[in-house]
């Protein structure tokens, strides 16, 4: 059971033919190996021949010894019988040492169209930029939305609102296969051995002389504050009530730049307001999905807004927006969302419980004098939208009902 993942097929489908690698990156157990199954289909739905169609899963034992360019190179032309186009699905390619090489070779030697995955977020960097520069469109794919999850649950016999269905989105998260259990204890089990995975197979390596212990509290700490204004000083200070060796500032950098580049979190910039510019101080860090902030904190706690802020967050990356953190003068805007020269401000919340909180929220955006357009999101059903600021409902939000614009 899938669903058709349409936000993702509607921007790669323009590139179908088009002369350039298609490149999919995501954390693992993201929905990546689906979606190429779900584009190989669409080929053979307008007829493309099958047996023009060469698929590796560098995961599958079936390909285990498919390490290198030159094993790749040798079994990918053992494959090719004329002179027709050829479609090479290739999921996991950072298993190839060099793979960037062979790819090279393929798209100046083959009459192929060529779709990759990987589990790295930096995948386009170092050597492959180099190689490949003007020649890769990437597209990076996240766990299911709100509204893939509530569509999936809903395929699948689940009898739900969408405001009951939020709460369990909040507390778990989109990965696909996590909907495959019911009780909470399986599904806590499932993500637990899921997010070892990743750091077994991304992080902790033979060759990344990274000390587990050590990691996994800085990654336990990013995650249990994920939304949080970052400070490696509070990382330190972590450690040393938790009775642990101190860690330097550059290790604790080191160790967020591996969490990146597993595409576990997103490092988030701060945007100036007043002086209309994205800064390169990184303020935040937000979790690519918050069934893995939930693992690490066991408890989602409804009195803050950061589950909802990261949920807010992924869903505009997914969107396309460039998202920043904002500050004024005197204080913070939870997000800039930039598309071209566009913009506009938002703040998340939970619940506009009172009046303080109402003029707390909507009074954050007093020191600003841009006029692009500004927003509150809550889970209220009642509209709260006052003097020229709208109010809107996350989950309507979420499924699309209601949408931000940006001036």
């Amino acid at each position: 059971m899938y669903i058709k993942r349409e936000r993702y097929l509607s921007k790669i489908r323009p590139f179908y033919d088009v002369d350039l690698i298609k490149v999919l990156t995501g954390v693992r157990r993201c929905g990546k190996s689906i979606l190429l199954e779900q584009i190989k289909e669409e080929f053979i739905e307008n007829g493309f021949d099958r047996a023009h169609i060469i698929t590796i899963n560098f995961e599958d034992l079936q390909f285990e010894k498919i390490r290198t360019a030159e094993k790749l190179n040798s079994y990918v032309n053992e494959q090719i019988k004329d002179h027709d186009k050829y479609l090479i699905f290739l999921d996991e390619i950072q298993h190839v040492r060099s793979f960037e090489k062979v790819l090279a070779s393929f798209r100046a030697t083959l009459n192929c169209s060529i779709f990759i995955t990987g589990s790295n977020s930096k995948l386009l960097s170092g050597k492959m930029a180099t190689l490949l520069v003007g020649r890769c469109v990437e597209f990076r794919i996240m766990p299911f939305s709100f509204a893939e999850s509530y569509e999936y649950a809903t395929a699948i016999g689940r009898n739900i609102s969408p405001d009951e269905f939020m709460i369990d989105y909040i507390n778990w998260g989109g990965f696909p296969l996590r909907f495959s259990f019911t009780k909470e204890s399986d599904i806590k089990r499932y993500l637990e051995q899921t997010y070892e995975g990743i750091l077994d197979k991304d992080i902790i390596t033979d060759r990344s002389k990274v000390n587990r212990q050590n990691f996994e509290r800085v990654a336990t700490y990013i995650m249990a504050n994920a939304g949080k204004e970052f400070s490696s000083k509070n990382i330190e200070n972590y450690f040393i009530h938790q009775n642990a060796d101190t860690l330097d500032k550059k290790t604790i950098y080191r160790y967020l730049d591996k969490m990146e580049k597993a595409c576990l979190i997103d490092r988030v910039k701060r945007f100036n307001i007043v002086g209309k510019q994205a800064m390169s101080y990184i303020e935040k860090q937000y979790a690519v999905d918050t069934g893995f902030r939930m693992i690490n904190t066991n408890l989602v706690n409804f009195e803050d807004t950061f589950f909802l802020e990261n949920i807010i967050y992924n869903e505009l990356k997914a969107r396309d927006y460039e998202v920043f953190t904002g500050k004024t003068y005197k204080g913070e805007i939870d997000f800039v969302a930039i598309n071209g020269r566009k913009k506009c401000f938002i703040q998340v919340a939970y619940y506009l419980a009172g009046k303080e909180t109402i003029e707390r929220e909507f009074g954050a955006f007093k020191p600003i004098s841009d006029a692009s357009p500004k927003y509150v999101f809550s889970l209220d059903r009642f509209d709260y939208s006052r003097d020229g600021i709208a109010h809107i409902n996350i989950v309507d939000f979420l499924l699309g009902k209601k949408d931000i614009n940006l001036s």
